[in-house]
């Protein structure tokens, strides 16, 4: 089968490049593969954080990929269409997470003459505009079938197109971090204490991941706890910074404030004894494939697909309630039991080997030839 992809790939970061990357390796095992790139995703008034693109200090590996798709010219969209077309593809694989892509997405799918699977990350964005859902909706009309990473974003789903074709596999594990670290070279390249207990913050900072109720639980934590912040902020840190000031044991949190290298991430991961996810909101999360790789477990709240992905899998614990206090309660429970680790570490490896990027590609084709 001749495959298409359109969506980011390197140099664009992130990650959904990182994402699209490994499910192209997946599929060229077996399949003709093509990726079709953006130009430009979005206007730079748009982009909160720092540089969409890869860095000379990314360390990232280059994806071969076709640059044709700009989400703010329409004659890119029918160029794009077009190429699709003339490359001959079998099947078009789109990734959709918000609804700025919705109009040339859009476009496009009704265009290239071929099946269209659409790999949902979101149906409504974490943050929401008055726009999204007749730009969703449009998108979600052109595609003949979907892939979700959770029950939750298949929920979204259905609840704007009932007769929605679509199968639910989880997000598989990324593998290209390396290996681990001892705990003690990754304190020591950190610049942390290794034998206090380490908790690690992981990503993008944004408004829903919560980031704020995690300092506030973190608070009255005893002073055996530390806190590693990892990630490049979108739309400033100020408000957390300003929480961080006013604290006891402020010089226990450690921040590390900037875009993360792939090549970097397993120094954070090494350093840790349990990442938190302190979400207010969710559909799945990247960073969890990220810990089952370096077999680091999860406390997270209980929202979207999070307890589907990781309590209802025993790789983590899911916290009662979306508060500093929920998240406190939990994080002591875990130090107290080391058979909670222990528990957490045995179903992640499980997990391990269920979640491969062969066996996704192997299911999303199959899905696509009963379309």
């Amino acid at each position: 089968m001749r495959i298409a992809i359109l969506s980011c790939f390197y140099p664009f970061r992130g990650g959904i490049a990182q994402f699209n990357a490994s499910l192209k390796d997946a599929l060229g095992k077996d399949h003709d593969v093509k990726a079709f790139n953006f130009t430009r995703q979005y206007p730079s008034l748009l982009f909160p954080g720092k540089t969409q693109y890869v860095t000379v200090n990314d360390d990232a590996i280059p994806v071969e990929s076709e640059a044709v798709l700009d989400t703010m010219l329409p004659h890119t969209w029918f160029k794009t269409a077009r190429k699709i077309r003339e490359w001959g593809a079998d099947l078009v694989v789109l990734r959709y997470w918000m609804s700025w892509f919705a109009p040339s997405l859009g476009w496009v799918e009704r265009h290239v003459g071929c099946k269209v699977v659409a790999i949902l990350d979101n149906v409504i964005p974490h943050e929401r505009h008055f726009f999204d859902p007749p730009l969703t909706r449009y998108f979600l009309k052109g595609a003949d079938g979907f892939i979700t990473l959770c029950d939750a974003v298949a929920d979204e789903l259905k609840s704007f197109l009932p007769e929605a074709r679509y199968e639910v596999h989880p997000h598989p594990l990324y593998s290209h971090f390396g290996a681990a670290l001892t705990r003690e070279e990754a304190a020591e390249g950190l610049g942390i204490d290794p034998g206090m207990k380490t908790l690690l913050f992981f990503g993008l900072i944004r408004e829903y991941k919560g980031l704020d109720i995690l300092l506030e639980a973190f608070r009255d934590l005893p002073e055996d706890y530390q806190l590693v912040i990892a990630g490049e902020p979108y739309g400033g840190f100020d408000k957390y910074r300003r929480i961080i000031d006013r604290m006891r044991g402020k010089e226990r949190v450690h921040l590390y404030l900037n875009y993360i290298r792939d090549v970097e991430v397993k120094q954070y991961f090494s350093a840790a004894d349990v990442v938190v996810l302190p979400y207010r909101s969710a559909t799945q999360s990247g960073i969890s494939s990220i810990s089952y790789h370096f077999e680091v477990p999860m406390i997270t709240t209980d929202v979207g697909g999070l307890r589907e992905m990781i309590g209802d899998s025993g790789t983590g614990i899911v916290t009662s309630d979306v508060s500093a206090e929920g998240i406190r309660k939990e994080i002591l429970r875990y130090f107290a039991d080391p058979s909670l680790r222990e528990g957490c570490v045995r179903a992640i490896r499980s997990e391990k080997d269920r979640l491969s990027w062969d066996r996704f590609a192997e299911c999303l084709t199959a899905f696509a030839k009963t379309l």
